[in-house]
């Protein structure tokens, strides 16, 4: 089974959310813009985003098909709730939630 390979926290206040993140990995991020800040653990990445909308983490699972992938997932009884998008630098990435609301993410690297 793949593991995830991102996992991403929605905060209100990513200013004090870089702070105890920062503190907690023990070092300073690798992308630190406004609308992300990005940190790199082991063969993981923490995400933290200003502009999420779920009420906990989100759990990334790399593909190399996302299309397919969502294609499968929804075939399957998954609700897309954000389609297959480049989110920049041919990153492209999707969420689905199951039964419960419980949100996933896709991510296929450029």
């Amino acid at each position: 089974m793949a593991m995830p390979q991102l996992v991403v926290y929605p905060v209100k206040d990513v200013e004090k959310a870089r702070e105890l993140f920062t503190q907690l990995l023990g070092g300073d991020p690798y992308v630190d813009e406004p609308y992300y800040v990005g940190y790199r653990t082991d063969d993981r990445e923490i995400g933290l985003d200003p502009n999420g909308s779920s009420k906990g983490p989100i759990v990334y699972w790399r593909t190399d098909d996302i299309a397919a992938r969502v294609e499968e997932l929804r075939s399957a009884g998954w609700e897309v709730t954000r389609d297959a998008n480049d989110v920049g630098g041919g990153l492209m990435v999707a969420q689905l939630a199951d039964s419960d609301g419980n949100t996933i993410g896709l991510r296929q690297e450029p």
